[in-house]
Parts: structure tokens; sequence; C-alpha cells
């Protein structure tokens, strides 16, 4: 796969996993939107193909982290907050 092709597949994927993440969020979707256009907007004009590389092994770190270590609590009451999974488990 040509490193083009992988770019734009990060970059959907990204997009994917922050609509998942932050499904219940919409300020969070709305900030994750902005700086994942941001950070592929600063880099669009990027030629080295070494430096292409690394900027795409930054960006998949980045969505394994969002898939794996992200945590989206609910506000049940004054003091108290749940998990998505939680709250799916009271249902």
């Amino acid at each position: 796969m040509g490193q083009a092709a992988k770019v734009l597949q990060l970059f959907r994927t990204l997009h994917r996993t922050r609509q998942q993440v932050f499904k219940n969020d919409p300020r969070a979707l709305e900030a994750a939107r902005i700086k994942i256009n941001e950070e592929f907007k600063c880099n669009k004009s990027e030629t080295s193909p070494k430096k292409i590389e690394e900027l795409i092994k930054i960006g998949s770190d980045v969505e394994l982290i969002l898939r794996t270590s992200v945590i989206q609590g609910i506000h049940t009451d004054h003091n108290t907050l749940i998990t998505e999974t939680e709250q799916a488990h009271l249902i």
C-alpha cells in the first residue's frame, strides 16, 4: 500500500475511533474532530517518506490509545460517575 493510501486509511480510522470512543459526548467528538483535522492539515505538505512514516506511526499509536485507554464516564448524581459499560448493566 502506498503512503498516500496509508495516510488516508489512518485519517479514516482515527475518525471512526473518535466516533466510537466519544459517541455520547458532543464536545469531545467536536474537539477530537478538530484536532485530527488540524494535525493532518499541518502535515499535508510533508514530502519526506521517512517523516511521513514517523507521522503514520504516531497517528496509529494515538488511535490505539484512544481505542484501548479512554474511558467515558457518565455523571449520575452530585458525586457519582459510572462508565457506559456499567450503565449498560443497569439497564
